[in-house]
């Protein structure tokens, strides 16, 4: 659907069901994704999630798939403020044979695109846990700024975390 240099953003599809449980059920994977107590995610779970997919809702999800074909996670908007113009993203790679190589930045790069290219929104933001130091370099990487950090706002391994607020604007877009 949407195509960069090495990803390729399309729909989610029945047949990554089972492959999106697994990665989501790695705890390597998982504890970068959300607050919650990692949990295992079971097979309905990531059905019900499946199918409350729509294209009529203010979110875009995107399966992330190597040029070759092969899924390898998720990305997209998670929310939408139309007024203000603004988009929150996500991204994860299960598949951690593409970590580290890339896959995660053109895969923010042509998600950025799509927002700013056919969304027409003026401004992109995400968060990112302080320990997620190679997602923050992807990030900065993709020209994304660090706007604030909300101080110990996750604990996680019997730690306190910081949050890190990050965002890049229509005029810092470089296509």
């Amino acid at each position: 659907m949407y195509e960069g240099k090495l990803v390729r953003l399309r729909e989610y599809r029945k047949e990554d069901i089972e492959k999106a449980k697994e990665f989501l059920n790695d705890f390597e994977v998982r504890k970068n994704l959300q607050p919650a107590i990692p949990y295992p995610y079971t097979l309905e779970d990531e059905e019900k999630w499946y199918s409350g997919i729509s294209a009529v809702k203010d979110t875009y999800t995107f399966a992330l798939e190597t040029l070759e074909g092969r899924y390898i996670g998720g990305c997209g908007v998670n929310s939408v403020d139309w007024k203000n113009s603004k988009a929150v993203i996500g991204i994860f790679i299960g598949d951690k044979e593409y970590w580290g190589k890339g896959y995660g930045s053109d895969a923010i790069n042509t998600l950025v695109k799509f927002i700013f290219e056919e969304m027409n929104i003026n401004k992109i933001a995400l968060c990112v846990y302080s320990f997620n130091e190679r997602a923050i370099k992807c990030y900065e990487k993709c020209d994304f700024t660090r706007e604030g950090v909300l101080r110990e706002e996750l604990f996680r391994q019997g730690r306190y975390h910081d949050e890190i607020l990050m965002s890049l604007l229509r005029k810092e877009y470089k296509k």
